[in-house]
């Protein structure tokens, strides 16, 4: 898509003033004149009496000029006219013989009305229509990575309890079986018990035999004195009842009943949210401020160097806390100050308590913005807060199961980064060697960045060889190159990646034994982090790369913990022995 001129004009270091023979910057225009102007041949044009009458504006309000087309019936003339009556432009000639009479507008003014309102609706394009559509879009792509996540996760779910089911319906099938072999045996030992019954009655019958036998052997008339014998009657005996088995009568329903079903619920879905190109407008201005700032940096650095010495500049005491392990600078001349014990400060460089936050504490668990809003993390709720100048507290991001210590908001873009952390089950390999299955726990860790209206943007975890770059992620800051420098107090190590995660090093000190602490850079781009086993601060270069011990207990420091800069290049330096925070000079 082509820009419209004055575009293309904006992108160019400057406009060439239109009177002939100067070259100076034409940064006013004449409308009447459609050429730029200088601010001389400004002065002059309204002092000439040729041409005193003339609109001069800026050269972003100029008009833009009627282009030249001829007139069809007077090819000598150009067309700069519009008759309101016909609703057709013309030229002179045409208003005095054909449209003579009629009513007529100025054509260029009418053109310069088009033309801004076109560009307007082009600026929008551009600015609004086209961004904002881009992230619905890109919202779409995150909603169906969501829904194939949610279904992945609802199979899964399906196919866990239909495994249940079919372990309760082998569970239950093992159990009858069972119950059919105990009914069998006793039926039989009943069965066994009458065959002995019979058994001993038949013994009982020969017995019998016998004697009367004994009896009709006689020939004397004795029998006829002997007490007649009688049988026993014949034992009586039931027979078993054989059980039944009742089938379940479980169809296709009621199998689905008991292993759940999916449905979509039947909730008016929500629209998407659409910015309004108020908040657009108002976040390109905040991004033209950061972009104004950043070349402000830019053209320091050209001038700024590392100094010889570090001056102690000030240093003040901050009330409410009894420690300073962290200290985030405010673009108010105001600083934040948190301690161990989750007190969280704000004061101003005469250490005057303004406001303060009791929280579940930390190290570098807080960051102000560039709007002069602080964010500042719970690790116990796993949410992070925003705190707005108006002192009304906002919950801004959940960050579900996994806890956060650190935060930064970046001056580059307003991103939030997070470094976070969760405890996983693991099998450790020793257990493994022995073949004895047991599960233990270990905390795992990942940077997180977020855009400022909170949204998940980012996550690094993992090195170019799948090894883990953090353990715990205790400070975080962003370099002006735009690596993510964290102070991982567990791996003893300063760890830097770049704007993409890709690992670009890590610092491990100087000699034997290094605990980071609080991080920070500046604007030439070197690493300022705080060592406790040295009680030292270090100075590193953007590559790692350690260019001296700033500040050590030879300048009265002691157990240093939390540093930031100002915008007048000071760093602020809190210690965990006392409330008072130190301000140096070490850029000239």
């Amino acid at each position: 898509m082509s820009e419209p001129p004055d575009e293309q004009a904006a992108k160019q270091h400057y406009l060439v003033c239109g009177i002939e023979d100067c070259q100076k910057n034409g940064q006013f225009y004449c409308n009447d004149c459609h050429r730029p102007l200088c601010e001389q041949c400004r002065e002059e044009h309204l002092k000439s009496p040729k041409t005193k009458t003339h609109e001069i504006v800026l050269n972003r309000h100029r008009k833009q000029q009627l282009p030249v087309e001829k007139c069809e019936l007077h090819p000598t003339r150009n067309v700069d006219m519009f008759c309101t009556e016909c609703n057709i432009p013309l030229c002179l000639k045409c208003s005095i013989k054909e449209h003579k009479g009629h009513e007529y507008e100025d054509l260029e003014e009418i053109y310069a009305e088009k033309y801004a309102a076109w560009q307007s609706e082009f600026s929008k394009i551009q600015k609004y229509s086209l961004p904002t559509t881009e992230e619905l879009k890109s919202d779409i792509e995150n909603d169906v990575t969501e829904i194939k996540k949610i279904m992945e996760s609802i199979r899964t779910s399906m196919k866990t309890e239909a495994e249940s089911l079919k372990n309760l319906v082998d569970e239950v099938t093992s159990e009858n079986v069972e119950h059919t072999h105990t009914m069998e045996k006793s039926l039989l030992k009943m069965l066994r018990s009458q065959e002995t019954t019979y058994d001993e009655y038949m013994a009982y019958l020969g017995k019998m035999s016998d004697e009367f036998q004994k009896y009709l052997s006689l020939t004397n008339q004795k029998l006829m004195f002997s007490e007649v014998l009688k049988i026993q009657p014949i034992p009586e005996t039931t027979k078993p009842v054989p059980p039944l088995f009742t089938a379940g009568h479980v169809n296709k329903d009621d199998v689905a009943k008991l292993l759940g079903r999916v449905y979509v619920p039947n909730t008016k879905p929500d629209k998407r949210k659409i910015q309004s190109m108020e908040a657009v407008t108002t976040h390109m201005k905040s991004t033209e401020k950061q972009l104004e700032q950043s070349k402000e940096k830019s053209d320091m650095k050209q001038t700024l160097s590392l100094s010889s010495s570090v001056t102690k500049v000030r240093e003040y005491t901050v009330q409410g806390v009894n420690s300073a392990w962290h200290v985030s600078g405010d673009k108010s001349d105001r600083l934040w100050v948190s301690d161990y014990r989750g007190n969280l400060v704000q004061t101003d460089l005469q250490g005057k308590q303004l406001q303060k936050i009791q929280t579940s504490g930390g190290d570098g668990y807080h960051t102000a913005t560039q709007d002069g809003d602080l964010i500042y993390t719970d690790k116990h709720k796993k949410v992070i807060y925003r705190i707005t100048p108006d002192k009304k507290i906002t919950e801004f991001i959940k960050t579900g199961d996994w806890e956060p210590f650190s935060v930064h908001s970046s001056s580059i873009n307003g991103d939030i980064l997070v470094g976070r952390t969760i405890m996983e089950e693991f099998v450790p390999d020793w257990k493994q060697k022995l073949d004895f299955w047991s599960l233990s726990l270990r905390r795992v860790a990942k940077v997180t960045r977020y855009s400022n209206t909170g949204k998940e943007i980012q996550n690094i975890q993992w090195d170019n060889q799948g090894q883990e770059l953090y353990s715990q992620p205790r400070y975080i800051t962003e370099n002006i190159n735009g690596d993510i420098c964290t102070s991982d107090w567990k791996k003893h190590a300063v760890v830097v990646v770049n704007k993409s995660g890709q690992h670009r090093f890590s610092y491990t000190g100087q000699g034997s034994g290094f605990r980071p602490y609080g991080i920070c850079t500046d604007v030439l781009g070197h690493i300022l982090v705080c060592d406790r086993v040295s009680e030292t601060v270090h100075l590193l270069d953007q590559d790692g790369g350690s260019l001296s011990i700033i500040l050590s207990p030879q300048q009265g420091i002691t157990f240093p913990r939390g540093v930031c800069m100002d915008d007048e290049n000071n760093l602020y330096v809190g210690q965990h022995n006392t409330n008072t925070v130190t301000v140096y000079k070490y850029l000239q």
